[in-house]
């Protein structure tokens, strides 16, 4: 019985809308009604400005992490490791369930990604701080935040199963799904990143523009 409370306790932390929520209070709009239609930190950071963007992708980081950690409250599962991890990862799966149907915005939420990273962050941070390496590093060269999130999610897996080798088989199987959650729900920017359309973030502006000002003119006509 407390296993569930704890469970549906982390749905309900989880379903906390941060972006719609914020759209809604200070600027009056539904986040879901501009730009991808994505309840997520990204659109927002399109749509709202970096400001937002970097507040709503904190809070919705948070709420994996306080999901995660709410295993704490269980200490029936504190003498035992692998149960423990288990719980952990029932609770974050909760929260990233949440996220995407969240109870408070009629059920259409964001992609998860911000609060599935929060969630490994709360279990095994190194593991997380090497897919955020990934992630920085994809953003950095390309300016796509869904390249990045995909090659992370693809790298979690690695990390998992052969950087750290983790022993635990459901944490293993987790990260397998996790790379293969991401790969589905990221079907359209898979599309639009094939074919060219895919927005980028508007970050490293002064790069770009240093590249054109060192790109050789054509010939001029006399």
């Amino acid at each position: 019985m407390n296993e569930l409370l704890i469970i549906v306790l982390a749905y309900l932390i989880g379903s906390i809308p941060t972006s719609v929520w914020v759209s809604k209070y200070f600027f009056g709009i539904d986040i879901r009604e501009y730009g991808s239609g994505n309840a997520g930190a990204t659109n927002t950071y399109r749509i709202l400005g970096p400001k937002w963007g970097t507040v709503v992708m904190i809070v919705d980081m948070l709420k994996g992490i306080l999901a995660v950690k709410l295993a704490l409250f269980l200490p029936d599962y504190l003498d035992n490791d692998i149960q423990f991890v288990n719980l952990q990862l029932g609770l974050g799966l909760a929260a990233v369930v949440g996220h995407i149907f969240p109870i408070w915005a009629d059920f259409r939420g964001g992609k998860g990604i911000a609060t599935l990273f929060g969630m490994v962050l709360g279990i095994q941070a190194n593991v997380a701080l090497c897919c955020v390496g990934v992630f920085i590093l994809v953003l950095f060269l390309t300016r796509y935040v869904s390249l990045s999130s995909i090659l992370a999610s693809i790298a979690f897996p690695v990390f998992i199963l052969i950087i750290f080798n983790e022993p635990e088989k459901l944490y293993r199987i987790f990260a397998i799904a996790v790379a293969m959650m991401v790969l589905l729900t990221h079907q359209k920017n898979i599309g639009r990143l094939l074919n060219g359309s895919e927005s980028k973030v508007p970050i490293l502006k002064h790069r770009d523009r240093r590249r054109q000002r060192r790109r050789p003119h054509g010939p001029t006509e006399n």
